[in-house]
């Protein structure tokens, strides 16, 4: 199947950061199964999907969140669909953790002598490449980054199904996770929050949208 590029381009001159919604209107299930879908098939680097989702429906639920969420309190209440990006700690991305090789063994269905060279490059990679190792902050951002492919595939195929949606990350950090914690049962030891991202129908148009020239963003070298 071929998408027309006039397609592509309209949904990304469609999509807007809607600030709030039409909460009478709903996203189909199947609709959203389809952004969810767009989630799970996202590319993560070295393909350890670094990300877990929180699809949250309940109102008392949201409510709490919006309580620390200074840029999503318009949004939160009204949107059709929540969600929650979590991203993995420190301990689960390193090259040596349980998670790396379970995901390598079990999803990537590698076998032993593929594992082990994977691992060394993905040592590589933290040690000296990047030097993810310098801290845990280090690392826990870089799984971070991963989760934000997710985000734009889902925010992308929202666009392309005619669904709005506005990501967040104006909250404070230390509240959430302390609800998120206590609230949603979330080990917070092992995951941390990266960002969250509404879904639903717009209520007004939004602005004309701004962006630099394609000239004053790119270089060419050929």
């Amino acid at each position: 199947m071929t998408i027309s590029r006039d397609d592509i381009l309209e949904a990304y001159r469609f999509r807007h950061a809607c600030k709030e919604f039409d909460s009478s209107r709903k996203v189909s299930d199947e609709d959203f199964e389809t952004i969810m879908e767009s989630a799970r098939l996202s590319p993560s680097s070295f393909g350890f999907e670094p990300w877990y989702f929180l699809l949250v429906q309940d109102g008392g639920l949201r409510e709490k969140l919006r309580e620390f969420s200074w840029g999503g309190q318009k949004q939160i209440p009204t949107a059709s669909h929540l969600v929650v990006i979590l991203a993995r700690r420190e301990f689960c991305m390193r090259y040596d953790s349980d998670y790396v090789e379970g995901l390598m063994r079990n999803v990537q269905k590698l076998p032993d002598a593929a594992i082990e060279k994977k691992i060394a490059v993905y040592r590589k990679f933290q040690e000296s490449d990047f030097k993810l190792l310098e801290s845990e902050r280090s690392l826990f951002d870089w799984a971070c980054k991963q989760t934000y492919i997710a985000l734009g595939n889902m925010m992308t195929t929202a666009a392309m199904l005619g669904i709005d949606s506005c990501p967040i990350e104006g909250f404070e950090r230390d509240r959430v996770e302390e609800v998120l914690a206590r609230d949603f049962g979330i080990d917070t030891d092992r995951f941390g929050i990266s960002c969250m991202v509404t879904f639903g129908f717009r209520i007004r148009e939004g602005r004309e949208k701004t962006r630099q020239t394609m000239e004053e963003i790119t270089r060419w070298y050929r």
